[in-house]
């Protein structure tokens, strides 16, 4: 091909780009009049930049080269556009989708009739530069089919875009007898237009959803923010500290609250429970560590070293049972971390080396290692034997706020300020891996008991974690803290306005129905705080939308799935 026609062919295929840019921003498009009204589709429209690319094209030719003939073309063309306005009488273009109308009178029609005739001499020019031995009808019947290929791949893209988006997804998802007309139209469409030889198809999902944790119960006792969670190995009970002064004791397969542990003068940072499950112990701002006997609900005493009355000289902001009981180890804003007697209370020794407060403490299953983590960005192997530390971390970028020991005792997983979580070997202190994700600092962690799944919780969500793969799994509307149920079936976690709620795997769809969608609130049904901002809970109703529609996934209990999800999203926008 010459480059001459090279460049005609640019401007054809410029035009069309541009009427196909033009239809996906207007929308819809007609022309009414006296004749009634006819709508234009989005083949047309980018017909119609077609032929203004070679109107253009055969505008730059004629001026190039000179060329009489054009204004021939021009003219012949104008008087037919003149005369079909005589025609048809006067005539408007709308767009509702814009607000646009514009009337048409002779004048613009014979304009129109002009640029069609400047687009044949232009086609007609290229043809002969390219030696294409095609008549411009010829030319004009095979841009025709190529333009409808193109609609056929933008509607397909359009829809694809509108199902991800979850634009007007009430729509779509509300009125299910519109389903069946659907398919009658696309069956009378594929009859009469032949589709082309690529296709753009959605591959129904056939596997179970990967979104399969729901939240089954949301809990309401506390008055404020719930900094500190702590499971019973029974896995019948657990404690919740609260910034209210108090200690919550629930029961963790009813979500009813037992009793009220009270006392602290201050905000309760910490909690633990004993592994015989017979105590549980609090940390405080109030710089004590408080015990009671889980059985009696006795106040037992209060950790102190020497004459004070306090457990350490600032807040106890973590707190840690060795797994035979034996060892208690606090951290504290004061720089130190203590060792304490499991059973007396009594301080067996206090650990120096932090430069800023310690945030967090863990003790690895062998009761060998202890870690710290601290504003001072690192993190600290100690021998919880000798008291002597082993080694320095210093890979975050940030304070580390959480430090967790896999069960195993292989790996430590520690979470940070800087928005990561980092992954570590225990015994040699390398950086295994690093996993991104969250958007604010990561406050808590915890792993399923299986080792397979990781939790970490920040100020706005939970991430769920694969740690055999480091994929995400699951984005849950929770906050921090986090703690898992020892038999790895529940999963608890801090909510907003001091609210625990509890988390169940959901193992199939008809289970979702029948115990969580059907008979939840419509921010439980749809996974948010009921305060929640109203964008949040858009993109919740959507990001379920993509999960359970009939289209991506097939089985009947989806669409009972999605009514209700419907149905959810639908009180909610009858509440603002």
């Amino acid at each position: 091909m010459k480059p001459t026609s090279q460049k005609g062919a640019a401007f054809i295929a410029g035009g069309s780009i541009g009427g196909a840019g033009i239809s996906s921003t207007v929308g819809g498009i007609g022309i009414v009049g006296g004749f009634g009204g006819v709508g234009i589709g989005a083949t047309s429209v980018v017909g119609a930049g077609a032929v203004a690319g070679a109107a253009i094209y055969g505008a730059f030719d004629a001026i190039t080269n000179g060329d009489a003939a054009v204004f021939g073309a021009m003219g012949i063309n104008a008087v037919g556009g003149a005369g079909v306005a005589s025609v048809v009488g006067g005539m408007g273009l709308v767009a509702p989708k814009i607000g646009l109308a514009v009337g048409i009178g002779t004048v613009p029609m014979a304009g129109f009739g002009a640029v069609v005739g400047l687009a044949a001499y232009g086609i007609a020019k290229l043809l002969d530069e390219s030696e294409v031995k095609e008549t411009s009808f010829q030319l004009f019947e095979r841009m025709e089919e190529k333009v409808l290929q193109m609609d056929y791949y933008s509607a397909a893209v359009m829809e694809l875009d509108l199902f991800l988006s979850g634009d007007d997804l009430n729509q779509k998802f509300a009125a299910w007898e519109i389903e069946d007309e659907l398919q009658v139209l696309k069956a009378q469409v594929k009859k009469q237009v032949v589709p082309p030889k690529i296709e753009l198809k959605i591959v129904p999902q056939t596997t179970q959803p990967p979104e399969t944790w729901k939240c089954v119960e949301t809990l309401k006792g506390h008055s404020a923010a719930v900094n500190a969670l702590a499971i019973n190995p029974d896995d019948q009970t657990f404690v919740s500290g609260s910034n209210d002064r108090t200690v919550g004791l629930w029961n963790l397969n009813t979500g009813k609250w037992l009793y009220t542990f009270s006392g602290q003068a201050e905000a309760v940072l910490s909690v633990a429970i004993s592994p015989n499950g017979k105590q549980i112990i609090s940390g405080s701002v109030e710089r004590k560590i408080s015990r009671w006997q889980l059985d009696t609900k006795q106040y037992h005493r209060t950790f102190s070293y020497l004459n004070s009355p306090y457990s350490h000289n600032g807040f106890v902001n973590s707190l840690a049972y060795s797994a035979d009981g034996k060892i208690v180890a606090s951290a504290s804003t004061d720089k130190t971390l203590r060792i304490w007697g499991g059973y007396t209370g009594t301080l067996k020794r206090t650990l120096n080396g932090h430069t800023n407060t310690v945030l967090s403490v863990a003790i690895s299953p062998d009761c060998q290692i202890l870690v710290s983590g601290s504003a001072d960005k690192s993190i600290r192997f100690w021998d919880l034997q000798t008291g002597q530390q082993r080694c320095i971390l210093n890979q975050h970028s940030a304070a580390v706020n959480t430090v967790i020991i896999s069960s195993d005792g292989q790996t430590l997983i520690s979470g940070s300020t800087d928005k990561t979580i980092k992954l570590w070997n225990l015994h040699t202190g390398e950086l295994c891996r690093t996993l991104t994700g969250h958007t604010t600092a990561v406050l808590s962690l915890a792993i399923h008991p299986d080792g397979k799944t990781l939790a970490s919780g920040s100020t706005d969500c939970i991430i769920l974690w694969n740690l055999q793969t480091d994929e995400l799994l699951q984005t849950l509307a929770g906050v921090s803290p986090v703690a898992w149920s020892h038999d790895g079936k529940t999963l608890v976690s801090g909510a907003k306005g001091g609210a625990i709620k509890i988390w169940r795997q959901i193992q199939n769809c008809d289970e979702l129905t029948l115990k969580t969608v059907m008979s939840g609130k419509w921010w439980e049904v749809l996974g948010v705080d009921q305060n929640a901002h109203p964008k949040d809970i858009k993109s919740a109703y959507i990001r379920l939308a993509r999960l359970y529609h009939p289209d991506v996934n097939g089985s009947a209990s989806n669409q009972t799935s999605m009514q209700a999800i419907n149905g959810a999203y639908q009180q909610f926008q009858g509440k603002k």
